[in-house]
């Protein structure tokens, strides 16, 4: 390896969201109530210190909080590596935890190509090592209507694109998953056209909020969040956070990308949090927040805001746009 140095499932087959909610909390929790209410106490109460050493991963160099971070009360850790949706691994919650033991995140490179000064594969040391990693405390919305806030470690993501020098031609970035069928074992299923594709505008890419993760909870990536390196765009619905990434392109076309390929009517290439939006099959409107602590078998109902509560920072990159129509 050259390392160089750096400078569909039809709609009417899948359950409405609010039915596979309530059925899967209602099972969790009477499988957990017992050993909880007789322990006296929520894992919570453990500190996040005690949580951030459950994680198999190494601890990170953490320069500084970024002032992007959101006070909100954090999801649990258990919470945020054991209620994913990591479909290359299965399509069940807890099916990424599971199944992704084989999962080998080491040694790693990514392919930059396209519409850039600088192309070539590089090892991931020679992409991460130039800068200072930040913890971002962000909230996350997934666009089954519910959400997490995150203690995310990485860098922004446009201070790694600008080493690459994208020309004026590179209007998109476009990003793709490791493809191993041997080691993910939800690849055997044609839930989407594989390998995971994902892009943003340019802009968005540039954007100080956009985060290139390679930890949370001040440790490395687990395998079921995407490690070793994954994307967060905190004002756009998860799925937008591509995973395990092995592949940058810079495009002067807009990308394809999975979901929109696999169901355009109902997940569209912007995918901006949008309460005023609802999915097809279900409101948008509201969110079930998993944070906090206790026993609680629906999360904390709370209302979503337009952009997830970034409106101030990036409602300017869509001045002009229809929204409903660029959805």
């Amino acid at each position: 390896m050259r390392r160089d140095a750096v400078p569909a499932i039809p709609g009417s087959q899948i359950t409405s969201e609010s039915t596979w909610l309530r059925r899967r909390q209602i099972l969790k929790a009477l499988a957990l109530a017992g050993p909880a209410l007789a322990a006296g106490c929520s894992r919570a109460e453990d500190g996040a210190a005690a949580e951030a050493a459950e994680l198999p991963g190494e601890a990170l160099t953490v320069a500084s909080r970024s002032a992007y971070s959101t006070d909100e009360t954090r999801t649990s850790l258990r919470d945020a590596t054991h209620y994913n949706n990591y479909y290359e691994f299965g399509t069940g919650k807890d099916d990424p935890w599971r199944r992704s033991g084989r999962f080998k995140p080491a040694p790693w490179s990514v392919e930059v190509a396209g519409h850039a000064e600088l192309t070539g594969r590089f090892a991931l040391e020679d992409l991460v090592k130039p800068h200072a990693l930040e913890e971002r405390i962000y909230r996350m919305r997934c666009v089954e209507a519910w959400s997490m806030v995150i203690p995310w470690v990485g860098i922004p993501l446009g201070d790694v694109l600008k080493r690459f020098r994208p020309t004026a031609q590179a209007k998109y970035v476009a990003f793709t998953t490791v493809e191993r069928p041997a080691e993910m074992p939800g690849l055997s299923y044609p839930v989407l056209r594989w390998p995971y594709r994902e892009g943003l505008r340019i802009d968005e890419a540039m954007h100080p909020l956009t985060l290139l993760a390679v930890g949370l909870y001040g440790r490395t990536l687990p395998n079921q969040n995407g490690a070793p390196l994954r994307l967060v765009v905190p004002w756009k619905y998860g799925f937008k956070g591509i995973k395990s990434i092995v592949r940058i392109d810079f495009t002067e076309s807009q990308p394809a990308t999975s979901w929109n390929l696999s169901a355009g009517d109902e997940y569209g290439f912007y995918a901006n949090v949008n309460p005023g939006v609802s999915h097809p099959r279900w409101s948008q409107a509201s969110e079930r927040r998993i944070a906090g602590t206790g026993l609680n078998l629906l999360g904390n109902r709370i209302a979503t805001l337009p952009f997830n509560g970034y409106a101030d920072q990036v409602a300017g990159l869509y001045a002009g746009m229809d929204l409903r129509t660029h959805y």
